[in-house]
């Protein structure tokens, strides 16, 4: 329930009907103009009406009848083909704000979204606006990452909970901060990797290839920095991401950043690595890494497992004193005009009470520390502590001011999530807009979406019905509260043998898929970008950068190579930026040359360098299902065994997940629970979805229960006065029938046969050939008189 003053929760106590809203279009306020208001929010749910469980979206609709002002009609004023100086304040797509309150208190948020239609018809003084929540944000088309890593490892590289933050992600609506540069413009900025840790290592931006074992970790909410985090459960957890784009060293400027929390985790160590591919299969690191318990900041660069040099800064003291949510970063800079480079790196640490640590600019100028011609290959985590928000950037020009790096103002929180659930190997293909995916995947996890009163998402998932609520939010009476309530109960609730298919994967790894092989050498002009574009279906799974090869090595699966000269003479290293993405049916290769001379993607014998390879799993996914069944139960016994199958769905991969939707399932709808009618009720502006509501009729019913609200509908008509009708879904059954005193009758009650004696009928038939004669059937003999 909403939070209201003590003026507006004594007025609802005492049973106040003056009630008062106030409605904002544009930001203007038309509270006197509006005639009507009518206000709907229920979750689209297809369970049984009478289980003990729902599931589903609910997308609010506002109604409001708006009058004109100053002596001038209202369509003249709103309608479509009005002065835009006027009507756009009640155009489609513009902003609405509703709020309610009973008495004198202060209002209560109760609605937030945006027109999605007006109609105004001539000759009166009225348009009527319809307008939706948030939902109307999520039309956009839905896009999930195709990860391979995760079939290809055999462990999970998302969960649904992901998917639903990524789409929330992708239309606007935050978590926690959002990527910093995530289009691709020429000359500006660009994010090369932006993983959440959402529940899922899986990113739009970059794509993971190493993962953690499932056991090494868990996803939480509890102290996560925003909305979860990434929480090892054992020292050294790590996992890595190919970036985007694989730009050169030297050359390139990079902002590496993440959210911590010392707090949590099981050690007090985080690191991240900027691995380079260098010539020969050689590897060289850029690193970040923070002590929580000894105060040291460290960067460091040099060979991967090698010489390596580290810039240290020890006893910090707030990073030791400071056990809470820190954004920790570092800028280094590797442009120079030669082949190597000795990078130049500025840390940088805001910590949970806004202190912040600059670390001086120093130019790592030991031999150990340069850095030869190189690409970035990945970007790798090493962490004892709980980690959210890694995020990598290019192009940048330096270490953000305070309130850049923070991302202060740019982004407002306004998701709230639930734990995660559905490990997912393989992130299922979806179609249709962001918001329909949505309600997809509160249908397949038995979850809740919806956005509420003040604009801010809540996803809800099947772990509320572990439990039935024993606390009411607010308690409502047939003396005062309840105008009218009707209760019925029917066997069709019942479900106490249930089944929930789930696709399965058994057989891990990966074998080759579509290639593409260049057939032309292309020309990569001096400081120029070349793009191209390949042919890729939907169902491919994503593609990297590919590797760029030089005269000593061939990488295995994408590559290329980029030479001197059009017949392939020479090779080069860390000369070109490659960057790919998916658009329309096609994946984008761009090309950008860092060096003043004109560079080819030619091999050795000089034919087309470009070598392109999807990768697939090597099985398809197993059709299994998760049964939750008890034999001899006191259910069965009265209401006999009635089954439920849930939906086939890529959404459930593992067997362990689909047991536990099952186990829900069965637990609410082992009894019918009695369904609760729409029930009128006292105007309370707090009631919200999923409020747990006390319903008493001492006289009537002998009802004393504790319902879930799924379903709000509120209208005010011209006179002010206001009727409220919720719809509720009981929380639980009216114990185990026990029938005292009845024999209940027998399920089936056959006619009674007498059947004819063995001498009876051979009374009648003495002789075999009388019997024979008689030419009547076994049947008829035994059933006839001849008793």
């Amino acid at each position: 329930m909403q939070q209201a003053d003590a003026t507006t929760t004594a007025a609802l106590a005492a049973g106040e009907r003056t009630t008062a809203h106030s409605t904002r279009l544009g930001g203007t306020d038309v509270s006197t103009q509006v005639q009507s208001w009518q206000l709907e929010r229920s979750y689209a749910t297809d369970l049984p009406p009478a289980m003990r469980a729902f599931a589903g979206s609910s997308a609010a609709q506002l109604q409001l009848q708006v009058s004109g002002r100053n002596g001038t009609p209202a369509p003249t004023l709103y309608a479509p083909w009005a002065d835009r100086t006027t009507g756009d304040v009640a155009r489609p797509g513009q902003s609405v704000v509703q709020r309610g309150s009973v008495g004198s208190g202060a209002a209560l948020p109760a609605f937030r979204g945006t027109v999605r239609a007006r109609s105004a018809q001539a000759g009166t003084d009225t348009v009527q606006l319809t307008a939706l929540d948030g939902a109307e944000r999520l039309r956009g088309p839905a896009l999930l990452p195709k990860p391979y890593a995760g079939f290809r490892l055999g462990r999970p590289v998302a969960t649904a909970t992901w998917c639903v933050d990524e789409l929330l992600r992708q239309a606007g609506v935050y978590s926690s901060p959002p990527p910093r540069y995530p289009d691709f413009a020429e000359g500006q900025p660009l994010t090369l990797v932006h993983a959440t840790l959402h529940g899922g290592f899986a990113t739009p931006y970059g794509q993971p290839e190493t993962l953690p074992e499932a056991d090494q970790y868990t996803w939480t909410r509890d102290s996560a920095p925003h909305a979860m985090a990434l929480l090892p459960l054992v020292t050294g957890v790590t996992a890595s991401w190919f970036p985007r784009s694989r730009v050169t060293v030297p050359g390139s400027r990079l902002l590496l950043e993440a959210w911590v929390n010392p707090a949590t985790g099981p050690g007090d160590t985080v690191r991240m690595d900027l691995v380079l591919d260098r010539t020969g299969g050689a590897t060289g690191t850029l690193r970040l890494q923070v002590n929580f318990a000894t105060g040291q900041l460290t960067v460091g660069s040099g060979t991967t497992d090698g010489a390596f040099l580290n810039a240290n800064w020890n006893n910090i003291t707030s990073v030791q004193a400071l056990k809470g949510v820190w954004h920790i970063g570092v800028f280094i800079d590797t442009v120079t005009t030669g082949t190597t480079v000795y990078p130049t790196v500025q840390p940088r640490l805001t910590g949970p009470d806004g202190t912040v640590f600059i670390g001086s600019l120093y130019t790592i100028t030991n031999d150990y520390g340069i850095q030869p011609a190189s690409e970035l290959r990945e970007l790798k985590l090493v962490t004892d502590l709980a980690v959210e928000g890694i995020q990598l950037t290019s192009g940048l020009t330096g270490m953000p001011n305070a309130s850049v790096f923070d991302q202060s103002g740019t982004w407002t929180k306004a998701v709230e999530l639930d734990d995660a659930v559905l490990p997912l190997y393989s992130v299922p293909r979806v179609s249709g807009s962001q918001w329909e995916v949505v309600g997809q995947i509160a249908k397949a996890s038995m979850s809740t979406a919806e956005f509420d009163e003040r604009g801010v998402f809540r996803w809800r998932n099947h772990t509320r019905f572990a439990t039935a609520p024993t606390a009411a939010d607010l308690t409502l009476t047939s003396v005062r509260d309840i105008a009218s309530l009707t209760l019925t109960e029917e066997i069709d609730a019942c479900r106490n043998y249930v089944s929930q298919p789930a696709k399965i994967w058994e057989d891990f790894g990966v074998d080759s898929g579509t290639t593409y092989s260049d057939t032309v050498v292309r020309t990569v002009p001096a400081n120029g970008t070349l793009t191209v574009s390949y042919v890729m279906a939907d169902e491919e799974f994503d593609i990297g950068p590919p590797s760029t090869d030089d005269d000593s090595v061939t990488t295995a699966g994408s590559q290329v190579r980029f030479a001197t000269t059009r017949a392939g003479s020479t090779a080069v290293k860390g000369a070109v930026d490659v960057l790919t993405r998916r658009e329309d049916g096609y994946l984008v290769v761009r090309f950008t040359n860092r060096t003043a001379q004109a560079l080819y993607t030619a091999k050795k014998d000089g034919t087309g360098s470009v070598y392109l390879e999807t990768l697939k799993p090597r099985a398809d996914p197993e059709d299994r299902s998760a049964v939750a069944y008890v034999a001899g139960t006191a259910s069965e016994r009265f209401y006999g065994r009635q089954e439920h199958t849930g939906d086939s769905t890529d959404w459930i991969q593992d067997l362990s997940s689909a047991q536990a939707i099952a186990d829900t399932l069965y637990a609410a709808g082992a009894y019918p629970v009695p369904v609760i009618g729409d029930v009128e009720v006292l105007y309370d502006p707090r009631v919200q979805l999923g409020d747990v509501i006390r319903l008493t009729d001492a006289s009537g019913t002998l009802l004393d229960t504790l319902a879930w609200v799924i379903g709000i509908s509120t209208t005010a008509a011209a006179d002010g006065g206001v009727q409220q009708i919720l719809t509720l879904r009981g929380t639980r059954p009216n114990g185990t029938p026990a029938d005292n005193g009845l024999t209940p009758d027998a399920p089936a009650a056959p006619p009674v046969v007498v059947l004819s004696t063995y001498a009876a009928v051979t009374a009648a038939f003495p002789t075999l050939s009388a019997l024979t004669a008689s030419g009547l059937t076994w049947g008829e003999i035994m059933e006839s008189a001849y008793v």
